[in-house]
């Protein structure tokens, strides 16, 4: 057999190599599944608050005003300081009030006299009797004159003592404790003719009432909860409030919830509540609006889920847990188990509970929630999960966390 002529060796030798080098790109590599951080989830308990748009009112509101007719003469106060129960705030002037009451003891002691006189009759008309020396007749007469003018004298009396309070009404003071305001009226106006003047203002403020309101239909709701044991409703003597102020912070004193109305706004649906707060250092206001979170129970066997683990779509809310997934073999076209792979899980967020989503329904315990390393982890795809770091990159999850306000809806 003769030898291959040496062009047709390398030939044969290049063939070889370049069928290597296809059998070689026949199989490239995997790129490693991308890493993400999760969390377990835990069923807890947590308080059932309710965030309200609440308006704080003052605890007692007294109008000062003038009970008597008269001119105007002084104000006792500084407008917009601190007074005290008693204290006097206006100055009526007092002179024809004084004549009157002047009037009614001179009219008193004309009642009493008279009725001196008419006792001392029926008294000799009484001792006469006896000796027949007047008539029965003439001793009724005496006796009704002298029951008469005791009656008189009590009428005087009666007119004395109302004089005396109208004159005392010209010293207008304030009925309660509390932070008097503008006034009303001017020096030298007539005042109290025929109506009572409104002459100031006293709102007692060292303590104030939160007035709010809540849906009917979240109250059904609550209670329909506690009714299947998944909540506790507090009484409503135990029941606290927070009131966080414009700016975001929460203001340091808790309030005590005190009324629940008993029926329903026809034109809201809303049941008035109405909570106690204390207000030492005068920072509140009546009439400032605040945002009220009302603590009103307990929610059981609930979930807290970053809000930046929870996603939403036109459907429901959800989130990504690390399961098992399933997809399709590009090679077979049949379907495939995935061991470790993100899978989508429809939840029910009802409510936010500081940073975190409640979730009352569409996980598991154990369940393992991916809360970094969301953009990279895709449905049905394997993932490398390992426990989420306390702090998560800005830049994970930027553009990924449901808008607060639409992320809690129900399925």
């Amino acid at each position: 057999m003769k030898p291959l002529p040496l062009r047709t060796s390398l030939l044969a030798a290049g063939l070889v190599a370049a069928l290597a080098a296809c059998h070689k790109q026949e199989a490239p590599q995997q790129p490693p599944p991308p890493e993400v951080g999760v969390v377990s989830a835990q069923p807890q308990d947590v308080p059932l608050v309710q965030d309200q748009v609440g308006r704080l009112s003052a605890y007692r509101t007294a109008d000062v005003r003038a009970r008597v007719p008269g001119i105007l003469l002084h104000r006792l106060y500084e407008e917009g300081t601190d007074v005290k129960a008693g204290q006097p705030l206006f100055k009526i002037d007092p002179q024809p009030l004084k004549a009157e009451l002047d009037q009614q003891v001179a009219q008193l002691a004309s009642a009493r006299a008279s009725a001196a006189n008419a006792k001392a009759q029926a008294d000799r008309a009484r001792g006469l009797i006896g000796k027949n020396y007047v008539s029965r007749q003439d001793l009724d007469t005496a006796e009704a004159n002298e029951r008469t003018a005791n009656a008189a004298v009590k009428q005087g009396e009666a007119a004395v003592q109302a004089a005396k309070i109208n004159l005392g009404f010209t010293d207008v003071v304030s009925p309660i404790d509390g932070r008097a305001g503008q006034q009303q009226v001017t020096e030298g106006a007539l005042v109290g003719q025929n109506e009572t003047t409104l002459l100031t203002q006293v709102d007692q403020i060292d303590q104030l009432y939160v007035n709010f309101s809540m849906s009917v239909n979240d109250l059904d709701t609550m209670r329909r909860a506690a009714a299947a044991g998944a909540a506790t409703l507090s009484d409503t003597t135990k029941s606290t409030v927070t009131i966080q102020l414009p700016d975001g912070s929460d203001y340091t004193e808790k309030g005590q919830l005190d009324f629940s109305s008993a029926t329903v706004n026809p034109q809201t649906g809303t049941v008035n509540l109405r909570a106690k707060l204390a207000n030492p250092d005068m920072r509140l206001l009546p009439g400032q609006f605040v945002t009220v979170k009302a603590d009103l129970g307990s929610l059981h066997n609930v979930f807290l889920v970053p809000q930046a683990a929870v996603l939403r779509d036109a459907n429901s809310a959800y989130v990504m847990v690390v399961g098992e997934g399933h997809m399709k073999d590009p090679q077979s076209g049949q379907d495939k188990t995935v061991p470790s792979a993100a899978v989508r899980r429809p939840i029910q967020a009802d409510r936010i509970s500081g940073e975190n989503w409640v979730v009352t329904g569409g996980l598991k315990p154990g369940d393992q929630i991916i809360v970094q390393g969301l953009p990279k982890a895709r449905e049905n795809a394997p993932v490398k999960a390992s426990p989420a770091a306390a702090t998560a990159p800005t830049g994970d999850l930027k553009g990924q966390v449901a808008p607060q306000a639409t992320a809690g809806g129900k399925q």
